[in-house]
């Protein structure tokens, strides 16, 4: 699959799950995102907002084996992972395949399993095998593990070990929807379609799982430049060391975000990531793997609220293309001041040496060439039309 099939696939996806799943954009995109990147989620919210339904309907568009799992305190390892069973008339041991031999497992409430049995996912969700008396089982791809738990009741609940949580790519949270979606829940009742039978809403399945793994390999090819590789590890870097963080995110947390990054950017039509990308991913990525200080807590400081403190102390890459020396120089020559100010001005992302279309990147610095060499105006009035034009965080103008 090429890369700029991507955003067609991911809208197609969309579309799909919207015909059932009211609202929650946030949920459905970090869900595909997730699934693209051969991630897992942690889904938290308070029940009857539609997670359970969320994770049926997309195991129907994508058209992938879809199993679940209701967690219970009497729920043992093997009843996830299988178990071998001796087979009297051939003397041997047979392994029976448990529910984790799927491409899309939903753990359902997994908070509500003792610690032995919420363990038992760490190989799968690590390393997509499954070992059982000692012989390794390897699972089928694409493999995404899609887990729910209830953050209002506690009692019979056992948290989640640090090792566990860290496994997981995203941390997705979910609130009640605004009255108008739910206006919109009831009239799927009263125009007859019941979200518990999928035919009554005409779904069909854009995506196959080769489909799904051809997402994934093409993703790979998404440009990430340094800076936003020490913008990474900068975020990173700072949730460790703030003042309200008692344990930081590991470097898993650094990888997650770069492989999903990649695979946002090309959603969005891009074949480069931006620094936007990295903001916007952040809070799934760091919300379940920052412990804050229980002075903090007390406080009511959130994960969420600790996240945004650190994306804006961390500073965000900007960057020119050495693309506009050969382009602008022969015309801006005659005013550094105008031409210092719009290459340091480029936001990242403007990479004029991989993208020929005109259109999307070069037409701003045409514009300021065009500017300081034909009318030869000054260096504010020309700054002043070009700079609302080429600062974007994007890198394009919102018109492209």
């Amino acid at each position: 699959m090429e890369l700029g099939q991507v955003p067609k696939v991911f809208e197609s996806a969309v579309e799909q799950i919207g015909k059932v799943v009211v609202g929650q954009q946030e949920l459905v995109e970090g869900v595909l995102i997730a699934l693209f990147s051969e991630g897992s989620v942690l889904i938290e919210g308070p029940p009857g907002l539609g997670k359970t339904l969320l994770v049926t309907v997309l195991a129907r568009t994508v058209s992938c084996s879809f199993k679940r799992v209701q967690f219970t305190p009497d729920l043992m390892p093997s009843d996830l992972t299988g178990h071998s069973i001796y087979d009297m008339k051939d003397q041997v041991f047979r392994f029976n395949q448990g529910p984790a031999f799927t491409n899309i497992l939903l753990a359902d409430e997994i908070n509500r399993s003792p610690p032995k049995t919420q363990a038992s996912l760490l190989e799968v969700m690590q390393e997509r095998q499954v070992t059982v008396d000692g012989i390794t089982h390897a699972l089928s791809r694409p493999f995404l593990v899609i887990a729910t738990q209830n953050p209002i009741e506690h009692e019979g609940t056992y948290p989640l070990p640090e090792a566990q949580v860290d496994r997981f790519m995203f941390k997705l949270l979910v609130d009640y929807p605004p009255p108008a979606d739910e206006v919109d829940i009831l009239r799927h009742y009263t125009s007859g379609k019941d979200p518990g039978r999928l035919d009554d809403f005409g779904l069909s399945s854009v995506l196959q799982a080769a489909d799904v793994l051809a997402v994934q390999q093409a993703v790979r090819n998404v440009i990430v430049e340094e800076k936003i590789l020490k913008y990474i590890i900068d975020i990173v870097a700072a949730s460790r060391t703030w003042s309200t963080v008692t344990v930081g995110p590991s470097p898993r947390a650094g990888v997650n975000m770069l492989i999903a990054a990649r695979t946002l950017a090309a959603s969005r039509g891009r074949d480069f990531v931006i620094p936007d990308d990295i903001k916007e991913l952040a809070p799934w990525v760091l919300r379940h793997r920052l412990r804050l200080r229980p002075e903090a807590e007390i406080e009511g400081v959130t994960p969420d609220e600790t996240i945004r403190q650190i994306m804006d102390s961390v500073e965000a890459p900007r960057s020119w293309s050495p693309g506009v020396d050969w382009f602008c120089w022969p015309f801006c020559w005659r005013l550094p001041w105008c031409w210092e100010a719009f290459r340091t001005s480029l936001p990242m992302g403007c990479r004029c040496w991989d993208h020929s279309t005109f259109r999307e990147e070069r037409w701003p610095m045409f514009l300021c060439s065009w500017i300081c060499c034909c009318w030869s105006w000054p260096e504010s009035i020309c700054w002043s039309v070009v700079s609302p034009v080429i600062s974007t965080s994007s890198g394009k103008h919102p018109m492209c």
